[in-house]
């Protein structure tokens, strides 16, 4: 009886070793799966998600020459259209031209006659000694007898509001501070080196002060604008006020571009801006403050299309094969949806809108049908399911974009900054930032100089008249 208990207990044993062994191999498993999928979100970058270009770590190496082309040389390529810039007209000459004579050949000695060949030109543009003029207004003292006081003449208005600095003078501070990125001591260091004036950083932020009452009612106008549009693109970045974490809004329409800057990236700033009752349609990302603001609103949506392929591009890059089978037929058949936008000059229209309206239902189906387990897949079918037509709307809405780059183009320069100045820290720097950046993208859009408005809007401001506006009509 004793011999035969032995082998039992030992395949008990043996049996209890292969069932841990099996719970080891299996919580293995599921910690490689982990890791498998936290490593493909790592490697998430700007082809795969919403994440900038220069947030990747990695970038593509560069094309290299085939050995049949060698290196490519420096400089212009054979091929390539010469570009040269045009002389300045004879009205911009500042002085008649100076010219130079030859009387002897530089070859032979003999004398020389004049020729009808066109001389050789070269113009030269060059900065003043002292570029600014300096003037003084005095307001002469005269006695009263009667009142036994001292009475000053009253200086113009418009020299009481510029102050120590005239209003061209005030444009190109703005200028640099606002298009230049240029810090407070850059700025006085400029000034004092090549304009050759002193100026406290006190009495800089005062002249900016100035600029930006000057632009308030134009950005004003824009604000009240805003609500009108037909087609808007939004978007939002961060924002660093005193250290604490705001948010710089974009609003782009058609012509012009507003920023502004709020504590919260609720929809609350949308429902501030643009009202409860906006008509038009919102060019977005999937954020969920866009999705709370057209739930609470009924607000039509265009959601980026771009970021909707980045993230399909990504269920291409996860272990799981189901999972990348799934990312690869639906953006096989966002490909089949672009390709018949493409033909769109080629084909009938009631063709292309049949062809049309059967890709996009394709892509709507195949996001939705036999889709495999994974977290990220099932995301993207939830999402396809209650917003799929979001996604198509620009189909069927003229002026709308399918993407949201517009608005992700203008706040790149408001990134830039935010990069070189480090944010703001009071309410007058977030109030001045507004407003050079709305002029600054406005402008771009308009195709106007940012410099000539600035002395239109700061010479129209000390003179106490309308300060031209940024809203334009269409065509």
């Amino acid at each position: 009886m004793k011999a035969g208990i032995g082998p039992c207990l030992g395949c008990q044993e043996l049996q209890r070793q292969v069932l841990d062994l099996q719970e080891q191999v299996a919580d293995l498993r599921a910690l490689v799966e982990q890791l498998r999928q936290q490593l493909a979100a790592a490697r998430k970058d700007s082809t795969t998600s919403s994440k900038p270009p220069s947030s990747d770590i990695v970038k593509p190496p560069k094309p290299t020459a085939t050995a049949d082309e060698g290196p490519r040389s420096r400089g212009g390529q054979p091929g390539h259209a010469r570009h040269a810039r045009p002389a300045f007209p004879p009205e911009a000459l500042t002085c008649p031209p100076h010219e130079y004579r030859l009387n002897l050949c530089p070859d032979c000695g003999h004398g020389l006659l004049p020729a009808d060949t066109a001389p050789r030109v070269l113009q030269q543009v060059e900065v003043l000694a002292v570029p600014v003029r300096v003037e003084e207004h005095q307001g002469l003292a005269a006695w009263c007898p009667q009142c036994c006081r001292v009475h000053y003449a009253a200086l113009p208005a418009v020299v009481e509001r510029a102050g120590l600095i005239g209003p061209r003078l005030t444009a190109v501070i703005a200028f640099l501070k606002g298009v230049c990125h240029a810090s407070f001591s850059t700025v006085r260091k400029f000034l004092r080196d090549v304009v050759g004036v002193t100026i406290s950083r006190g009495q800089l932020c005062k002249v900016l002060a100035k600029v930006t009452e000057a632009l308030d009612k134009p950005y004003a106008e824009l604000l009240e604008q805003l609500p009108c549009e037909a087609v808007l693109n939004v978007d939002e970045t961060g924002h660093k006020d005193n250290g604490a974490r705001w948010w710089t809004w974009c609003f782009r329409a058609s012509l012009y571009t507003l920023f502004k800057i709020d504590p919260t990236r609720s929809a609350n700033v949308l429902i501030e801006v643009l009202g409860k009752e906006f008509d038009g349609v919102l060019g977005c990302d999937y954020f969920s403050a866009y999705r709370r603001y057209m739930r609470e609103c009924g607000v039509l949506v265009q959601f980026c299309l771009a970021h909707l392929i980045r993230e399909v591009r990504f269920l291409q890059t996860l272990p799981d094969a189901a999972e990348r089978a799934y990312g690869e037929r639906v953006l096989g058949a966002l490909k089949n949806l672009f390709g018949v936008i493409h033909q769109r000059e080629e084909l009938a229209d009631d063709v292309f809108q049949r062809q049309l309206t059967a890709a996009r239902a394709a892509v709507l189906h195949v996001g939705t049908q036999e889709v495999p387990a994974g977290r990220h897949s099932g995301n993207l079918a939830k999402r396809l399911e209650r917003h799929g037509e979001c996604y198509f709307r620009f189909l069927t809405t003229p002026g709308l974009e399918p993407t949201n780059n517009v608005a992700e183009q203008a706040i790149r320069f408001v990134v830039l900054d935010r990069q070189v100045t480090q944010g703001t820290r009071s309410a007058g720097g977030r109030r001045w930032c507004e407003r050079i950046w709305t002029v600054l993208a406005t402008c771009a859009q308009q195709g106007r100089s940012v410099f000539d408005y600035l002395c239109d809007a700061v010479a129209a401001h000390f003179q106490g008249t309308a300060v031209p506006s940024l809203v334009v009509s269409e065509g």
